[in-house]
This record gives C-alpha cells, sequence and structure tokens, in this order.
C-alpha cells in the first residue's frame, strides 16, 4: 500500500493510491467503494487494509455518504472486526474520539484532513467544486468550533485531486469561482474556450479566510487525471475505483 501523507499532520493519516488492494479490472487495486459496481468481498478487504493501515479496528474507520453538499456530521466511537456501514450523507465528518478514524472516497474531488493537535480533534472533508462553492471546510471548522477548536490551531492537508493541468470548466463556473475565491483560481489555456479551475487554490483560500495561518495548509501536488497511480472519474469516464483518504484521532 502506497500512503502520501503531510508533515503538517502528526497523527496517522493518508491519501492512498490505487496500490495494495485486492480488487481487478477497472477497480484494481485498492477501490474502496461498492457503489461503482465493485465486488463487495474485495471493497471489504481493501477497507479492512485500510483500517490496520489507520491503527484502528475495522469497526473505528468511520464514513459517510457523500452528497456534493455542505453536511458536517460527527463520528461516535466505533470498534470490533465488523466494517460499519456509513453513518449518513455528509460530505465531511470529524471527531473527537480517541482511536476512531474518519475518512472520505474521492476520485477526482478534493480530499482535505484536518486535524486540531491541541483539542485533539480531526476531521475529513470532501469538496467537489459544488462542495468548495458550498464552503464545505467553513462548515466543518465551524462544527468543531462548536466542541472548543480555534481554526489558528488548526492544520490542513489538501490531498491528491484534479489540478488545474486538467479541470476544464465552462458556462457559469469560472465567473462563480473568480468572484468568489479570486480571478487567480480560473486560469485561461491558450487556444481554448474552455477555463481551467484551480481547485486546491480555492481550498486553500477558504481555509485561510476561515483562520487557519498559511503555514498551516499543505497541498499535495499530484494530480489525478494525469497520474496513473490514482482513480480518476473524469480520464476514466465513470468506469473507475473511489480512494479513501483518512485521519485517525489520538
Amino acid at each position: 500500500m502506497e500512503l502520501l501523507t503531510s508533515e503538517l499532520i502528526t497523527v496517522p493519516h493518508g491519501f492512498p493510491t490505487r496500490a495494495g488492494g485486492v480488487s481487478q479490472g477497472a477497480y484494481a487495486s485498492l477501490n474502496c467503494a461498492v457503489s461503482v459496481g465493485d465486488a463487495p468481498e474485495a471493497v471489504q478487504e481493501n477497507l479492512r487494509r485500510l483500517a490496520r493501515a489507520a491503527g484502528v479496528e475495522p469497526g473505528a474507520l468511520v464514513t459517510i455518504s457523500q452528497v456534493h453538499g455542505d453536511t458536517v456530521l460527527r463520528a461516535a466511537a466505533g470498534e470490533g472486526d465488523a466494517l460499519r456501514p456509513p453513518i449518513g450523507e455528509a460530505d465531511a465528518v470529524w471527531t473527537d474520539t480517541v482511536g476512531t478514524a474518519v475518512g472520505v472516497r474521492t476520485a477526482d474531488c478534493v480530499p482535505i484532513l484536518l486535524q486540531d493537535p491541541v483539542g485533539r480533534r480531526v476531521a475529513a472533508v470532501h469538496a467537489g467544486w459544488r462542495g468548495v462553492v458550498a464552503d464545505i471546510v467553513t462548515r466543518t471548522l465551524e462544527a468543531m468550533a462548536r466542541a472548543g477548536t480555534r481554526s489558528a490551531d488548526v492544520r490542513a492537508a489538501i490531498g491528491p485531486c484534479i489540478q488545474r493541468c486538467c479541470f476544464e470548466v465552462d458556462g457559469d463556473l469560472p465567473r462563480r469561482f473568480g468572484a468568489a475565491f479570486g480571478e487567480d483560481v480560473v486560469v485561461a489555456v491558450a487556444g481554448k474556450d474552455r477555463r481551467h479551475l484551480d481547485l486546491p487554490l480555492a481550498v486553500r483560500r477558504s481555509l485561510e479566510r476561515a483562520g487557519l495561518p498559511a503555514s498551516h495548509v499543505a497541498v499535495l501536488p499530484q494530480c489525478t487525471m494525469c497520474d496513473a497511480r490514482f482513480f480518476s472519474h473524469r480520464r476514466d469516464r465513470g468506469v473507475t475505483g473511489r480512494h479513501l483518504s483518512f485521519i485517525t484521532c489520538r
């Protein structure tokens, strides 16, 4: 298994590549979503392997049913060898229960892992363009703040996703993102009518506006569409797996 990590995060965490699992074909090999058409028993084994990497029992690995919105859920304690179903519809999940890991699934969207090392709280956030516009990262920080987290203490790692080199958009999106996050998140490319969107930069802007110091935000540079180590919904025309990026409360 290959896990990409950030030096800013001091608890077990990871942004997996597709290596190290048992799934076959288009889902090879560490696919973590049954909903895409993979064999359920293969996905379950992949999730068990990720739980071991997170340092928790399978029952302490908490996920959500993602819907491209701004709902944030809190994960309670879990344990045992039985995998837990998603705890509800949301696009972010956080916990302050030591020994619990939270994770989100992506295949081009942006995974964001948050750690409050002072309050000992962690969160995993899924952000497609809709989630970025809905400011899902701010909603997550607000949920953690209600439990006592200060944004200035939080560390954030923005994981592999579709980067601006590949994320072409048109219609009203360039104007909306430029107005919300700055004109430099939208890039014109010579010879193309469509614009390229820099989702990680937009997420960084959201985090900094919410009170994170710039030095507390790390952006991993890998593009899931360019790099064959990753599942990519766009590159693979919808027939592909999903990564599960995770962070463990310690």
